[in-house]
């Protein structure tokens, strides 16, 4: 062959490749940037109904089209500061732990009121924001076994105080001291003096109850044995001592504010949400052994339409 060939030849082929770069790079300069939407990553704290309802928040933005990072089970004491540290977008959170646990601030118990004053004071103090509330509420309770609350006619907190001396207290132990456990509701609603008074680890504590051990522990509103109802009986606060718990999703402000679809999504799954319906899910999850995702994809699919 020819040097003019050869030439001729490396020319063509350096014209070919040249297209083919064109090509390529033209390629990629008109294709759409990927993902119109940010990736959110959603955090939740380490137990069973904070985790169905992560999830459900998860199912909800995915349906949106957003990709979503699950950044599931963070100690409930470093949650928060994960998302002021802006490590997580989101998490499930409670109106009485904002008050309370966060802003310091002092009871309240009505649940417009609650939510207003965190919803404030976060968009202030960090730039946060707290979309809507369910209705579910997972506040503090006493719960007694069924069989002795219609022994004794025992339907109230108040109905308690005055048959302590009959009852065996299951305690945690730090619930006697807190100002939101024992101590606070000696204030609400007089001294308890139990016929008896051990502690036993939180795991126990149905347990403690359904062996005959003892007939009164303290609890959360929402705790899945609390659908047996012929066996566990949960108090009414009469006297409105604990604050309001319920539950919603706090965000980044300037997530909320660049993309309001993510709002509505989220929006739409706390109004699914009423106590009774998360106390089946968290049952469904602590007492029947399903996983906590199967749960929560079963619930999603008959709310999404």
């Amino acid at each position: 062959m020819t040097n003019k060939k050869r030439l001729g030849g490396l020319l063509a082929l350096l014209v070919l490749a040249g297209l083919g770069l064109f090509a390529l790079f033209g390629q990629k300069q008109s294709a759409p940037a990927a993902g119109d939407k940010p990736v959110v990553r959603i955090g939740s704290k380490d137990f069973t109904e904070n985790l169905i309802v992560a999830e459900l928040y998860a199912l909800a933005l995915e349906d949106e089209g957003y990709t979503v990072e699950r950044k599931f089970n963070i100690a409930s004491s470093l949650v928060h500061t994960s998302l002021t540290n802006k490590e997580i977008d989101l998490y499930p959170e409670y109106t009485g732990t904002g008050l309370l646990a966060i802003l310091k601030l002092p009871l309240e118990t009505d649940p417009e009121q609650v939510y207003q004053t965190v919803k404030t004071a976060y968009a202030k103090d960090f730039k946060l924001t707290w979309l809507d509330y369910a209705q579910a509420t997972d506040s503090q309770g006493l719960v007694i076994r069924t069989a002795v609350a219609k022994q004794l006619g025992i339907k109230t907190i108040s109905d308690l105080q005055q048959h302590a001396s009959e009852l065996r207290f299951a305690s945690q132990g730090e619930f006697d001291q807190r100002e939101d456990g024992l101590a606070g509701l000696k204030t609400a609603y007089g001294e308890f003096n139990w016929k008896s008074s051990k502690v036993y680890d939180n795991s126990l504590k149905y347990s403690v109850l359904k062996n005959d051990e003892a007939d009164v522990t303290p609890a959360y509103t929402t705790e899945g044995q609390l659908i047996q109802t012929d066996e566990f009986t949960l108090l009414e606060d009469d006297k409105a001592f604990w604050p309001p718990y319920n539950i919603a999703p706090v965000a980044q402000s300037d997530l909320i504010e660049k993309e309001p679809n993510l709002a509505q999504a989220l929006n739409k799954i706390s109004s699914q949400l009423t106590t009774e319906k998360v106390t089946e899910l968290n049952a469904q999850v602590d007492v029947d052994g399903k996983d906590y995702t199967a749960v929560a994809k079963d619930f999603y699919k008959s709310i999404a339409n």
